[in-house]
């Protein structure tokens, strides 16, 4: 285990569902990250070392969502959740936020404007959460106008007195800007409460945030799989568990108790699921009580039981060695504490490729309890855990990063990683009830819960809330500063939303902001920032940003005249996308002529395309496309074609006659047939 892995690629998708990524991120450590004090071991054991010595651990108390994520709109979104106001203030609060979600749906600007005043009102009597969404209300200029500046200010003040969601706002502001040193240390804060969330055992699946579009289009696969017990596919698998299928009662066991699937969290059900699938012998749901009971999760809180499950689970699974371990470290359920037990247990776990097993051993090997002090060592587990995608492992590789103990200090790589946990908070949750308000159909609802994750910083919330502008109009109930959003403010607040998409790796995204600089749409025409936006569509292999550059260098715009790189360029969205060959084909055609004939008509015919195709295509929409017209238009072109046919048949029964005619008429005398020159 000394020798140390000086290069790793993790590719952070395995963190979430495919569907729901806008590229993978890859963390590449180099030897020159290693930092020289992470290298010291300490020469003794900490055999002696209390509970503070694993404070990574935490604590398995299971904390409501409302006691982590205070403030936030579960009371309102999911009523049966949640205290009822504690103050006045509060009160108004929530009956505020009720109002501005209730306008999102169908009141319309004056039932927002009723809604900002309550908030204004709880802001002004020091409600840091009245406060926060007073900043939101700012941020995206409803009912008041769009004032970054005032917005950040509320957010302060709201972070200040303890308000989750405006230091993930903050946040994300601090990192936008590379105030990597302010950003950083609320990352690690919020990090820290996501990481205490998670399962003892292993880590904990994320509540899914759904991507709405696959490019132009709806996503139609990811959104079918999300319509919980409607979900064709969930009725399924229900009907295979109900006549016993371990596997079936197990998956449905997890998507109640984690809430996926567009289920709402159940944690009886689960229990129910769970019980069934052990009589048959399922090892995950035994593994899962275990944790249940760990953390008195839906059950009364009991140790005991919990390591009788894990160790039943154990026999079949090697994850819940990790459990296990977690018992003998914080010494519950057991005689006393056992730092070498546990340690066996993890190092059971890590010999069968379990994530939790290497992390769990890293811990132990950074604060060196049970074993020698070894940061090197320790920060190799970390990478290994990290490689499998566990969240822990990047929480703990961000704390090396951010203080300079194992990694070399890289505050923004820090809070990258921080970034990445912190997103897996309860705050996530706005994802589920954005999602459930698209799929009944409630635009208006799902834009506003997206727009808020938008302004947490959350790449796919960012996304969709711009999609759905773009697609919707009207219909996502867009309120600007004084009532519905016009057709320019809708177009500029998806430009806003679409240009911080792209800045984190959305090619999509990057794509379109490409198109917005480059035709003017909700913007200045700026074929520079045209440009800068399809390379960085590019560096995602976007073939139709790559074609893109190649005209640009075509034509000059943006980017030096060179037909030799615009060559290359097509001839790479060709390699990229093979569905790029007609248009690529077109394209090096007008290359040759604008070659081979530079000072021809023909170079001037072809720069008039652009020009031209748009008035083309629009009296192709207005005049020809609209249905009396098209009618018309389709029945003149019938008439023709049997006006063409009959015409057609007749010369041909005209000509057969003459040609039999022909035929039989013998050669004169002095008729010869040349076969050839004389």
């Amino acid at each position: 285990m000394r020798s140390f892995c000086f290069t790793l690629l993790v590719v952070i998708a395995l963190l979430l569902p495919l569907s729901t990524l806008a590229r993978p991120f890859v963390l590449v450590l180099t030897p020159e990250d290693l930092s020289d004090a992470g290298a010291q071991s300490s020469d003794s054991a900490a055999d002696s070392g209390d509970a503070s010595e694993w404070d990574e651990f935490g604590d398995s108390d299971a904390k409501p969502d409302d006691e982590l994520d205070p403030g936030s709109w579960r009371p309102i979104l999911d009523p049966d959740s949640g205290p009822e106001p504690a103050t006045e203030d509060e009160a108004v609060y929530y009956s505020g936020v009720a109002k501005m979600i209730a306008a999102a749906s169908s009141g319309g600007p004056r039932v927002m404007e009723e809604a900002a005043s309550e908030i204004e009102a709880a802001a002004t009597a020091g409600n840091p959460h009245a406060q926060s969404a007073l900043g939101f209300l700012y941020e995206t200029g409803m009912t008041r106008e769009r004032n970054k500046a005032k917005a950040f200010m509320y957010h302060y003040f709201a972070a200040d007195g303890g308000n989750t969601q405006s230091k993930m706002a903050l946040a994300y502001t601090y990192s936008r800007q590379d105030m990597h040193d302010k950003a950083v240390v609320l990352y690690a804060e919020l990090a820290e409460i996501a990481v205490n969330s998670f399962l003892i055992s292993k880590d904990s699946p994320v509540i899914e945030p759904v991507r709405l579009h696959n490019g132009a289009e709806e996503n139609k696969d990811a959104l079918r799989k999300s319509k919980g017990e409607e979900d064709e596919d969930f009725q399924i698998l229900e009907y295979q568990a109900q006549k016993g299928n371990a596997a079936a009662m197990y998956k449905i066991g997890i998507f109640y108790y984690f809430g996926l699937r567009g289920l709402r969290r159940d944690r009886s059900k689960a229990l129910s699921w769970f019980l069934k699938a052990v009589e048959k012998g399922e090892p995950k749901s035994m593994e899962l009580l275990g944790e249940m009971y760990a953390r008195g999760a839906g059950v009364e809180r009991n140790y005991t039981k919990a390591l009788e499950w894990l160790t039943l689970a154990s026999q079949r699974l090697f994850s819940a060695y990790n459990g296990m371990g977690y018992l003998y470290v914080k010494g519950y359920g057991v005689e006393k504490k056992n730092y070498t037990k546990a340690k066996e247990y993890f190092e059971k776990a890590a010999d069968h490729e379990e994530a939790g097993g290497h992390y769990n051993l890293g811990v132990m090997y950074l604060k060196g309890v049970g074993v020698k002090r070894d940061v090197k060592l320790a920060c190799n587990y970390f990478i290994m855990a990290a490689k499998e995608g566990q969240p822990k492992a990047f929480y703990q590789l961000a704390k090396m990063f951010h203080t300079g103990v194992g990694l070399k200090k890289k505050l923004h790589m820090a809070t990258a990683l921080y970034k990445l946990v912190a997103e897996r908070g309860p705050w996530s949750s706005l994802s589920r009830w954005a999602l459930e308000s698209y799929l009944k159909g409630d635009v208006g609802k799902a834009f506003l819960l997206y727009s808020r994750m938008a302004e947490l910083g959350y790449e796919v919330a960012q996304s969709n809330a711009a999609w759905i502008l773009d697609r919707y109009g009207e219909r996502s109930m867009c309120i600007g500063e004084s009532g519905f959003c016009t057709d320019a403010e809708r177009l500029q607040h998806a430009h806003s939303l679409w240009w911080q998409a792209s800045e984190q790796g959305n090619e999509h995204a990057a794509l379109l902001i490409g198109d917005a600089y480059y035709y003017g749409r909700g913007t200045e025409r700026d074929y520079d920032r045209a440009a800068k936006a399809y390379m960085h569509a590019k560096s995602q292999s976007n073939a139709q940003a790559i074609f893109n550059l190649g005209y640009m260098h075509e034509h000059g715009q943006g980017l030096p005249f060179d037909l030799h790189l615009a060559k290359r360029y097509y001839d790479h969205a060709l390699q990229l996308d093979s569905s790029a060959k007609l248009p690529v084909t077109l394209a090096l055609m007008s290359l040759w002529v604008r070659k081979n004939y530079a000072s021809s008509f023909l170079v001037d015919m072809i720069d008039s395309l652009p020009e031209v195709y748009p008035k083309v295509e629009a009296w192709v929409q207005n005049v020809i496309m609209e249905e009396g017209n098209a009618t018309i238009l389709t029945l003149f072109i019938c008439l023709l074609t049997v006006l063409y046919l009959r015409e057609r048949q007749r010369r041909h029964a005209a000509a057969a006659p003459e040609a039999e005619a022909e035929a039989a008429q013998p050669l004169l005398p002095n008729a010869r047939i040349h076969a050839g020159p004389r």
